[in-house]
This record gives C-alpha cells, structure tokens and sequence, in this order.
C-alpha cells in the first residue's frame, strides 16, 4: 500500500498547529515554576547525549499513557494543569506530532522546541549526563 501522506506532511501539519518555543525563548522561561520540560527521546539518545537539567524523561512511545489520569501508567507530574510543558526530541520533528497528540487529548498547556536537543546543544543550551543527574539527586 503506498503512503499517501507521508511524514514531512504530518510533521508539516502538526507545526502549523502547536506552539512552538526558540531556544531562546525556552532559556529564558525554563527556570520558571510554571514550565516543566519534557525529553520524549529514547533512552539510548539520553544516554548518548544527556540531556536538559530539570528535564522530565517521558518516552515518546508512552506519553499519551503517563499523561492520561485514566491511564494505569499515569505519571503525576503531568496533573499539574497549571503548568505548561514544553516538549523537545532531537530534531523537533517527534515533539511537533506529540504536542499535536496531546492537544488532540484536550491538553492546551502543552508546546515544543523548535529544532529540539540538537539545536538546543548548537546553541550553548544547558546540559547534563544522567550521571550528573543522579550525582545531583543524591
């Protein structure tokens, strides 16, 4: 069966319909209480590459679970409806189509960075490994 629309189109259309943050833009809000980042990379990419501090790790395969209530995967960092959080992926391209998922869902709080990890890292963003994540944790 051939594709008739093809990810560039969806890709297209997700980013014509979300918000959508600069680096920039996202340095400067992210140390606000009312921003809570999101890494929907795959954990082999943060393990790779790190990641945001204060970043929280939700992979992209299971989003729309830990963000449900319903859900039995629910994570309660999302039941926060007075928060806004921004997603990020590597490249912006999977962070457009789930912001659209999860607007899709009823969630108006929600938005990405455009050009994700990799424009972040280019632009002298913030970042760190997980083991500085868990040596701050301890």
């Amino acid at each position: 069966m051939p594709i008739t629309r093809g990810y560039r189109a969806l890709v297209d259309e997700a980013m014509a319909q979300v918000r959508t943050y600069t680096v920039a833009q996202m340095r400067e809000r992210m140390a606000r209480p009312d921003v809570q980042l999101v890494d929907i990379r795959d954990v082999r990419e943060l393990q790779a590459e790190g990641t945001v501090p204060g970043s929280f790790h939700a992979p992209r395969g299971m989003l729309e679970f830990w963000v449900d209530p319903a859900s039995p995967y629910f994570k309660k960092v999302f039941a926060d409806e007075g928060r806004e959080f921004v997603l990020f992926c590597g490249a912006g391209w999977r962070s457009a189509l789930a912001t659209k998922a999860l607007q899709d869902m009823g969630m108006t709080n929600v938005a990405h960075i455009d050009g994700g990890y990799t424009e972040w890292v280019k632009q002298g963003g913030p970042t760190e490994t997980l083991e500085q994540r868990k040596a701050n944790k301890a």
